[in-house]
């Protein structure tokens, strides 16, 4: 198992708590941490652009990152979605246990 931490950011926290919901109802991700608001500053289109967003951490593995990709794709507002994933080198056995498990597809019983 290969634990991941991968970061986006949306324009407002309902979009950001939408996401969040669908990536952990999906067992995509264990865990989604939905921040506060942050300032972005960035060149977009040739221009700087200041934007307020709300930052999510996800957790999850990389067998579970092309879905991760897939739901950020499909529910982003965003014509390029931020969407970075860096492994999990470390980390307590017991939680990075639990993130297996949780993102492990089951029965829907």
């Amino acid at each position: 198992m290969e634990p991941l931490l991968i970061l986006t950011n949306l324009p407002d926290a309902t979009s950001a708590e939408k996401l969040a919901r669908a990536l952990v109802e999906s067992r995509a991700a264990a865990c989604v941490n939905v921040l506060q608001a942050c300032r972005s500053i960035y060149r977009w289109q040739g221009e700087v652009e200041t934007a307020t967003e709300i930052p999510l951490l996800i957790k999850t593995t990389a067998a579970n990152y092309p879905l991760v990709e897939a739901i950020v794709r499909m529910q982003h507002p965003y014509d390029v979605p931020e969407l970075i994933a860096t492994p999990i080198t470390h980390g307590l056995p017991a939680y990075l246990d639990w993130l297996a498990t949780e993102t492990e597809k089951h029965d829907q019983k």
